[in-house]
Formats: structure tokens, C-alpha cells, sequence
């Protein structure tokens, strides 16, 4: 019976992983200018080429990121015992991000259909995921 916790848990992780790769290759790859994989269509007028270039290098460096958060993930659930604090880590670290998204200060964009389900995750599903991989440890560190 515990075996198929802990497999639930690796299968879960694993998923959490291929969805966390997905948005990293959508923004890495997409970029600013086209919100990402999200929209064939420019959604910003550029104003100052130079900037934008950046800006845009910089969030495509943070979907890079993202892409590699994800890996972590995917090879965490196929090696729950040796990276489970790192996935205990990556969660809390992912649910602290969510937190910065209240720092804008728009309870419109917030609560909106574009950033509520994301923020649910950051700030509840994945403190109950680290929570999940903490209990989940004690109980194969007791066996």
C-alpha cells in the first residue's frame, strides 16, 4: 500500500515536471513579443529596440530557467530519494515567486482567468506538493 503512494508521488512530480519544461520552452522560446507559444500575433508596439532586446534576452533567460526547473522535476520523480530536498526546495522556492506576483498590486489581474489558476498552484499546490515530499520522506526514512 505505501508502495503506491510513493509511485503516485513520482508520477505526479513528473507531470508537474513535463508542464513546468512546456512553459519554460514557451517563454525561452517565444519570448516577449509574442507572449510565448501563447499567440502568433505582436501583443506590445516596440518603443525602444534596444531595450525590448534586452528585456526580451532577459525573460527568455528566465524561461531557460524555468525549462531547467522543470528537468529537475521530471529526473526528481524517477530519483525521488536522492533529489527529494531539492524538490522540497524548488516548491517552496516556486511558492515564494507566487507571493511576488501580489507585489503588482492589481487584484483585476490577480484574480483574473489569466493568473488566478497560476497563482493557485504557486501559492497552495505547490506548498501542499513540498509538503506531500517532506511527509513522504519520514515515512521512508521510518521503513
Amino acid at each position: 500500500m505505501e508502495m503506491k503512494k510513493i509511485n503516485l508521488l513520482n508520477l505526479v512530480v513528473i507531470i508537474v515536471g513535463v508542464a513546468i519544461i512546456f512553459l519554460g520552452l514557451n517563454v525561452g522560446l517565444g519570448g516577449i513579443k509574442t507572449l510565448g507559444w501563447q499567440t502568433t500575433r505582436d501583443f506590445v508596439a516596440i518603443t525602444d529596440a534596444a531595450i525590448f532586446h534586452a528585456q526580451d534576452s532577459h525573460i527568455r533567460f528566465i524561461g531557460g530557467i524555468w525549462f531547467g526547473v522543470g528537468a529537475v522535476f521530471v529526473i526528481g520523480g524517477f530519483e525521488m530519494r536522492t533529489f527529494r530536498p531539492t524538490l522540497i526546495i524548488l516548491s517552496a522556492m516556486i511558492a515564494i515567486a507566487g507571493l511576488f506576483r501580489l507585489s503588482g498590486m492589481d487584484s483585476d489581474v490577480i484574480f483574473s482567468a489569466a493568473i488566478a489558476p497560476s497563482i493557485s498552484l504557486e501559492l497552495f499546490g505547490f506548498p501542499l506538493l513540498a509538503w506531500w515530499l517532506v511527509v513522504s520522506g519520514r515515512r521512508e526514512d521510518q521503513s
